[in-house]
């Protein structure tokens, strides 16, 4: 009985409300018209829409109301639009924003119109009011939505850039621009997913920079910035598999680029796939072949490879094009070094007594131009010129080297 007696007050109650909130609706879709219709205070009537939209739910699915709320926008954006166009040398910042930001709300309006717009009516009929004229509008204002993202990117506002590139993609696939076929004619959407990709892998976001990075164009300009960021994304998710993946398919699309060959290399070093390492190289030395990127990686590889000899070799190579780098130098020495170390566990040092001179020999010089070049380095240097002036009897230097050792 206690239950029947609270649903019927809370049914009265209701009944109480809804004329009130039915007057109240139709007072301010009114006092909104009277703005509309005096030329000004177009603001007024909009901010009279969203509070009662955020106020009474049952507003967002009022077709007036939205529509009211939509043309409220448009004549801001006319005023806006006539300020810039007849003061284009004096335009201020605010309003070049204003324009965009409004542009933007008049599309973000219209497809929530829409939405209700196509609603069936009582006998299952759909009869649309605004979609043709509001789309052909907006069709129209298309460009200032690209402007607006390409805007907010040169100022650095990376959110606000990426709301603008999604809307224009987006537009593609809403309803109210059914018969348009933007995905088809519009070159521009490409570049808007590159720049909506870049926009969110500044933000950090990994999610959003993987949303469009396939729609983004494909080459020499475009593409292999694109796969970084993808890149940047999958190691913000701690997807090794997926960067891994990525990190291949720009070498193979982009050797040149300077992102995915040095990446992959390091990878491939960090978890002893050394082969790999050396495919890479020699692969990217089939593209470039006096590129002293793709010489150093194959010298490192061959260097932990163990092909000692070969090592040397491609080393010298490098030299020979710049022979500021220090790493080569390095390389050479260290291969040197080794050698002397596999002689010496074979303990006879009798009978190898000379190939270890000659080892240590040819070591020196290349090991002392890298102490040179990389004065910093000495947890490098100082412990392999230890062992080539000890085994070389060269007490001075040995005693220099050995101090510093024990600094």
């Amino acid at each position: 009985m206690k239950t029947n007696i609270c649903h019927q007050a809370v049914l009265l109650a209701l009944l109480m409300v809804m004329p009130c909130l039915a007057w109240a609706q139709k007072k301010e879709l009114s006092q909104a018209r009277t703005y509309l219709k005096s030329g000004k205070d177009f603001d007024k009537a909009e901010k009279l829409m969203t509070d009662l939209l955020q106020r009474d739910s049952a507003s967002r699915m009022n077709k007036k109301v939205l529509a009211t709320w939509y043309e409220a926008v448009m004549e801001q954006y006319k005023v806006a639009n006539e300020k810039l166009y007849l003061n284009k040398s004096n335009s201020s910042t605010a309003d070049t924003v204003a324009m965009y930001t409004l542009t933007h709300r008049l599309y973000t309006v219209a497809e929530k119109l829409d939405s209700v717009d196509m609603l069936p009516d009582e006998k299952g009929r759909v009869k649309p009011e605004y979609r043709k004229s509001h789309a052909q509008q907006l069709d129209v204002l298309r460009p200032n939505i690209f402007g607006g993202g390409s805007y907010n990117v040169r100022k650095h506002d990376y959110p606000t850039a990426y709301r603008f590139f999604e809307t224009y993609i987006d537009a593609a696939h809403q309803p109210l621009f059914t018969g348009y076929d933007y995905q088809q004619r519009d070159s521009l959407i490409s570049q808007a997913a590159y720049w909506a990709t870049y926009s969110a892998f500044r933000m950090k976001d990994a999610e959003r920079t993987l949303r469009y990075a396939d729609m983004a164009p494909h080459g020499r300009v475009y593409g292999p910035r694109t796969l970084q960021y993808v890149c940047e994304a999958y190691l913000l998710q701690h997807d090794e598999r997926s960067y891994v993946a990525t990190l291949r398919e720009g070498f193979q699309r982009y050797p040149r680029y300077y992102y995915f060959f040095p990446r992959l290399g390091d990878y491939y070093n960090a978890h002893q796939q050394l082969d790999s390492a050396l495919v890479i190289a020699d692969r990217a030395l089939l593209v470039d072949s006096t590129s002293t990127l793709f010489l150093l990686a194959r010298s490192v590889a061959l260097l932990n490879l163990e092909r000692y000899d070969e090592c040397v070799k491609t080393s010298e190579q490098l030299i020979a094009r710049c022979d500021t780098m220090p790493e080569p130098y390095f390389n050479i020495a260290t291969a040197y070094l080794n050698q002397a170390l596999e002689l010496e566990k074979l303990n006879e040092p009798r009978r190898y007594r000379q190939q270890l001179v000659d080892l240590y020999q040819k070591a020196r010089p290349f090991m002392e131009t890298y102490r040179r070049l990389q004065p910093a380095d000495r947890k490098r240097w100082a412990p392999a010129l230890y062992r080539v002036y000890l085994n070389l009897n060269m007490g001075r230097q040995f005693e220099e080297i050995d101090r510093l050792m024990r600094e």
